[in-house]
């Protein structure tokens, strides 16, 4: 298979699979980078991509055979395999570089590694900001990749220039250290925020600092579906020992209160039988 690389250093053509807020998100500021832009979804978003200049496919072999120098994986963690398994991905015309943007790094990777013709590049990586946190801008929030087979440098080098112009903190780490440090960071604070809902916190006319910090975290938690929240949780094999280590927290904790609870209580009891 021929080597195409993109038409400039600069320029690329980038199909996305799975056009929903995240990829929509994405989207635009490479539409304002001056990248080409198409785009696949199992939702039909053609009249949202027409107003944005965007090519929208229905049809998935079309859209394969397309002159891509970059196809950008963004479907959820728990469609990913669906997604990809369905894909005629032998309509793939030139060697094209393949990157995901899912939260977790692993299992993307070997998925993609299984399901891609071998002369396929492969790119993992996880934009640490989404629409809510990033609607301002990229500057100095975290963009996390792996260059898992890479043979077209050129192609690779435009595509995280995208997000190094920005201003994003690039950082180049293997898909296992990710997961390793995702799952004491992203997990475990969507984990709480959870936590935090169920419970059902709400402000109160007398809220300190601390615990107006709890609702964000409650309300930036739920805002995100439950689908990620468990892919976390399911595709992160880390993430496992982190909830275990949550909940024998929580009763070390709870523990201690009982154990001074106790001695003030054997405290107070000959004080009080002198009274």
């Amino acid at each position: 298979m021929a080597v195409s690389s993109p038409s400039s250093s600069s320029t690329l053509k980038i199909g996305i699979i799975g056009f929903g807020p995240f990829g929509q998100f994405l989207a635009k500021t490479m539409i304002k980078q001056g990248h080409i832009l198409r785009a696949t979804s199992r939702t039909d978003h053609s009249q949202l991509c027409h107003r944005s200049g965007i090519s929208f496919f229905s049809d998935k072999r079309a859209f394969l055979e397309a002159d891509n120098d970059v196809i950008l994986i963004s479907t959820s963690i728990l469609s990913l395999s669906e997604v990809l398994n369905s894909l005629p991905v032998h309509c793939l015309q030139r060697r094209t570089l393949i990157a995901d943007v899912l939260s977790v790094k692993e299992y993307p990777r070997n998925v993609l590694l299984q399901v891609l013709p071998e002369e396929m590049d492969v790119l993992c990586t996880h934009p640490m900001f989404g629409p809510e946190s990033g609607q301002n801008g990229w500057k100095d929030f975290a963009f996390v990749y792996e260059k898992v087979r890479i043979r077209d440098e050129a192609t690779c080098s435009s595509f995280l220039r995208i997000f190094e112009s920005e201003g994003c903190k690039m950082l180049e780490m293997s898909c296992e250290e990710h997961d390793k440090v995702a799952a004491k960071s992203q997990f475990l604070t969507h984990t709480i925020g959870r936590v935090l809902s169920e419970l059902e916190i709400q402000s109160t006319s007398m809220n300190t600092k601390g615990f107006e910090t709890l609702i964000r975290l409650k309300e930036s938690s739920v805002n995100d579906s439950f689908d990620l929240f468990s892919g976390l949780y399911i595709h992160n094999r880390f993430a496992k020992q982190e909830l275990l280590d949550l909940e024998a927290a929580f009763e070390k904790v709870k523990h201690k209160l009982q154990q001074k609870m106790e001695e003030v209580q054997l405290e107070q009891s000959p004080n009080e039988s002198k009274l």
